[in-house]
């Protein structure tokens, strides 16, 4: 029994500037009904009469020939564009596809499962706590809102994206991440890929930065340049007369201050900007417990560093204290689940982890924040007017003008990856 006069008419066709996406275009009275067989296909309208299947398996041909038959047996009258239908009766395989053992129809279903994180993610079904970069491919760490398996490791991106681990609690998932990946673990979701974004674009009609791109200029990220370091080490022995230095060895320089409750360690070897340079410690007394320590990495500015070593004993800010100093510094903050991030002028960011004993403060900057070129980690027990002193320093740095940069180019959609032919069905 039809569920709709055949007067509804669907037509599909590849997407004129991203293929293999596809557009569906309807008309006839009953076309509203159309549509929402579409939605359920994963269609998603773009104007009265035209919706867009725009996945990151790309595999729309396959979904659309599934929608076109559910329709047909509905009921409605459809037709498949000629260079659609070629699509749809060729047989590809992904170049370099990273698990050869897979049957063509278990490629699918992999594609399927990812789009479906994908999904999740893009609606706010899951939200993405941490991500980081495992030297091969982007991991990261999420809970769905409702479900089973609420919480769980992600493994890979695009077509390849995994559920890899599921976790009873989000905060044996996080600590176990932490434990994983260590210093390369970033707050919040991982940069959209150029796939990921060109989808998007596509679905909504815009691409998903153009706001932050083009409303004001980026100030210039401040990192340090090689041998700064160094030269700052000789000017502190010099110019800072409290502070006594030895050299246990060639690559280590200890600086101790005269109260002998501060002691500074350098790493003369470190020479990528994200290696610990510094390790600076204080404690309750000359033979006393740490009160907190901090790590410094290469990268980091020189007057940041300067900051940290003018800084004495001095009683800690409770979170809410610390909190205003960056609001009342016009940093913005985003709420996660487990931490609260901090950005000035999009080049540096300040996040606090209220559990975290080791990172409870984190300072971080560069070009890409999500893959930031230098860090301070900052324990918990640390002096509030040096987290004072730092929020200060660096909204000086990233205060400083510069020139206006060059206006972005206009968003070319990606191409779609290779997808060699092999034979008509």
């Amino acid at each position: 029994m039809p569920y709709a006069p055949a007067d509804a008419h669907v037509r599909f066709a590849l997407h004129p500037d991203h293929q293999p996406a596809v557009i569906a275009t309807t008309t006839g009275p009953t076309a509203d009904a159309a549509r929402s067989h579409l939605y359920d296909h994963g269609f998603r309208s773009t104007g009265p009469t035209t919706m867009v299947l725009a996945r990151i398996d790309h595999e729309e041909p396959h979904y659309t020939a599934k929608a076109a038959e559910q329709l047909r047996r509905y009921g409605f009258t459809t037709e498949i564009d000629p260079a659609l239908q070629e699509e749809v009766d060729t047989e590809w395989t992904w170049a370099n596809y990273s698990m050869p053992w897979c049957s063509r129809a278990e490629i699918r279903e992999v594609g399927a499962a990812a789009q479906r994180i994908h999904d999740d993610i893009a609606t706010g079904r899951l939200t993405i706590h941490l991500h980081a970069d495992d030297g091969h491919t982007i991991v990261a760490v999420g809970s769905y809102a409702t479900g089973v398996r609420r919480h769980v490791h992600l493994h890979g991106e695009n077509h390849l994206r995994q559920v890899s681990t599921s976790y009873d609690t989000e905060a044996e998932a996080v600590a176990e991440f932490h434990r994983l990946y260590s210093v390369a673990v970033r707050p919040g979701p991982a940069p959209l890929t150029d796939l990921e974004r060109a989808v998007r674009w596509l679905l909504v009609g815009q691409p998903t930065s153009t706001t932050e791109e083009t409303s004001a200029p980026a100030a210039e990220p401040p990192v340090a340049e090689p041998g700064e370091h160094e030269a700052f080490l000789l000017t502190l022995f010099d110019e800072e007369r409290q502070w006594e230095r030895y050299r246990p060895s060639d690559e280590t320089t200890i600086a101790s201050h005269e109260s002998l409750v501060v002691r500074v360690e350098f790493d003369h070897e470190a020479r990528h900007r994200t290696d610990i340079a510094w390790t600076i410690a204080e404690y309750d007394g000359p033979v006393g417990e740490r009160l907190w320590h901090a790590t410094i990495t290469t990268g980091t500015p020189v007057a940041l560093v300067h900051t940290m070593l003018q800084y004495l004993d001095t009683p800690p800010l409770t979170a809410w204290e610390a909190h205003a100093v960056l609001r009342d510094a016009g940093w913005h903050p985003a709420s996660h689940p487990t931490h609260t991030t901090w950005t000035a002028a999009g080049a540096i960011a300040f996040e606090h982890t209220p559990h975290s004993t080791t990172d409870r403060w984190m300072l971080y900057g560069g070009d890409d924040l999500d893959r930031a070129a230098w860090t301070i980690r900052l324990s918990a027990g640390v002096g509030g007017d040096l987290l004072a002193d730092l929020v200060s320093t660096a909204t000086t740095l990233v205060a400083t003008p510069t020139p206006a940069p060059r206006q972005a180019p206009a968003l070319r959609l990606p191409a779609a990856e290779p997808r060699p032919r092999a034979a008509r069905r």
